[in-house]
């Protein structure tokens, strides 16, 4: 347990690039993104968590899905992740209870055993909810290389 925490705390440092101007909200919010990506990743069922129920998913293919979507196909296997690798932080803002971030991630896995690769440009809107960073909403746009 342990060992899997300094990981990711290593990670996060790592891939947002920790500094000391890193406000607490930002250090918490940063560690929320980490933690999806490495969910993710890993296809573990507990990326659930990190979601407001109310959550909205806008993929690159037009394909909309809320909860209760991403939970089914989630949990069904319908896409595999092999690697979630953030390349880049473009925005990151908060006000109040509420925070954008822009940001290119690097996507790899398996869509009905059919493997894919993309490097999205993603939109996350954040929500403070019992004092804890849950993901409102993402759109994600497919960027060509």
């Amino acid at each position: 347990m342990m060992k899997s925490v300094l990981g990711l705390i290593f990670l996060v440092c790592f891939v947002f690039g920790f500094s000391q101007k890193n406000s607490k909200q930002e250090k918490a919010l940063l560690l929320q993104v980490s933690k999806l990506d490495s969910l993710m990743q890993n296809n573990d069922s507990k990326i659930l968590e990190l979601f407001s129920a109310d959550v909205s998913f806008g993929h690159s293919n037009g394909w909309v899905q809320n909860y209760q979507d991403f939970k089914t196909d989630f949990e069904s296997g319908k896409v595999k992740y092999q690697s979630v690798n953030q390349t880049e932080l473009k925005e990151l803002k908060i006000k109040n209870n509420f925070a954008n971030i822009r940001r290119i991630v690097a996507v790899k896995g398996l869509y009905k055993n059919e493997l894919f690769e993309m490097k999205l440009s993603v939109l996350e809107f954040w929500i403070k909810q019992k004092g804890m960073w849950k993901l409102w909403s993402r759109q994600s746009v497919t960027l060509k290389s």
